[in-house]
């Protein structure tokens, strides 16, 4: 029998979304909120145009794209997409973990386009990207939150393209480098890789795509919050801290504190780097680990956020594992998603810390020597 560690991590918080908070966060961060004010204010609007301008200096998003604050997390962010851009041509999605399902399902259900094109792939594996079509619309997640696998590249987009490329990066950005001039659309939401608070959502548009939303009229009602036109030209106002809808305020102040962060240690680099220490880290142990191994399958694909892991030891179930370590609070969350195939799920984004995950592996074994007795 193995015997109980001695040594905890420091912050328990390995769920993939909400996240862990950066190292150091505190509620003295928070304040220079602005609380019982106006997000239409003149202070309200500052916020919220401060996060659209250290965002774009973070992730590198070039000077014409457009960068704005959304309803709904991510999801809010990519139903948005969906909706206002898609008809004019054929659509091809790419799916391979239960978020790509969710818009496959909206795309083909919901708005009952003809021309879509779906290419799936189980959990741990890729489609077959090289079959992306330059003259269709593209939809796909760069990180496939549930299921651990993430696309290498973007070799695979055409630069001379027609269609748009809508990409659901969610648990990608502030982790992995996104090629933007591969990317029309792109989403992500606070609570994902900078710990920040749930329910907003980040959207980026290049010039086609701006050109696509000021040409294109859906063929479908398009309720308010997903509305980026009036009267056939962009709103402007919500690319400069005009939201569409009542944001927390209270929330704003906790990602501006995550990006203040992210800057002072080095910004984007230094987010990636120790995001692929955390990856690294986790590959040493299951290495060592004969009774775990990645749901991935290829290592380039492997993500460095949210780490996927299957139990090849039989006698295991992974819920009871998952469930001492909480009960010992030790790691909170790390249970699969709900529709992915059973197993362990650990976020080894950057405001989690390399020592913290070594603290965990020892107490990860030992829990698998109990739900095996």
């Amino acid at each position: 029998m193995i015997s109980r560690p001695l040594l905890r991590p420091n912050n328990g918080c390995f769920s993939s979304g909400p996240c862990a908070k950066r190292p150091g966060w505190s509620l003295q961060g928070l304040d220079g909120a602005v609380l019982g004010r106006s997000h239409r204010s003149q202070v309200g609007k500052s916020k919220l145009a401060e996060v659209i301008s250290r965002s774009r200096a973070v992730l590198g998003i070039p000077a014409d794209y457009r960068v704005g604050i959304v309803p709904a997390s991510d999801t809010g962010a990519m139903e948005l997409a969906l909706w206002s851009l898609l008809g004019p041509r054929g659509v091809d999605v790419f799916a391979w973990e239960s978020f790509g399902e969710t818009w496959a399902n909206d795309i083909a259900a919901q708005l009952k386009l003809a021309g879509v094109r779906l290419f799936e792939a189980p959990y741990g594996s890729l489609p077959d990207l090289s079959k992306a079509s330059p003259e269709h619309d593209i939809v796909f997640a760069w990180n496939g939150t549930t299921s651990g696998v993430r696309v290498p590249d973007a070799d695979w987009i055409a630069r001379d393209r027609t269609g748009l490329t809508i990409c659901d990066a969610t648990s990608a950005a502030y982790a992995m480098a996104l090629p933007w001039d591969k990317l029309d659309v792109t989403t992500w939401s606070w609570q994902k890789a900078l710990g920040g608070e749930a329910q907003h959502g980040m959207i980026t548009l290049s010039p086609r795509a701006v050109q696509r939303l000021e040409s294109h009229t859906p063929a479908w009602p398009v309720p308010k919050i997903f509305r980026l036109t009036q009267d056939g030209r962009l709103v402007e106002g919500i690319f400069k801290g005009e939201t569409i809808n009542t944001p927390s305020l209270l929330a704003v102040e906790d990602h501006l504190d995550a990006l203040k962060w992210a800057e002072r240690i080095g910004g984007l680099p230094s987010l990636i780097a120790r995001a692929e220490a955390n990856l690294a880290a986790i590959e040493a142990w299951v290495a060592r680990s004969p009774w775990v191994a990645f749901l991935a399958d290829k290592k380039v694909e492997r993500s460095c956020t949210s780490v996927c892991l299957k139990v090849v030891d039989e006698t295991v179930a992974p819920k009871k594992l998952a469930a001492l370590l909480e009960a010992e609070r030790v790691a909170f969350d790390i249970d699969a998603y709900r529709h992915a195939p059973p197993g362990l799920r650990i976020w080894a984004g950057a405001t989690v810390e390399t020592d913290d995950l070594l603290a965990l592996f020892p107490w990860l074994d030992w829990a698998r020597a109990r739900a095996a007795a």
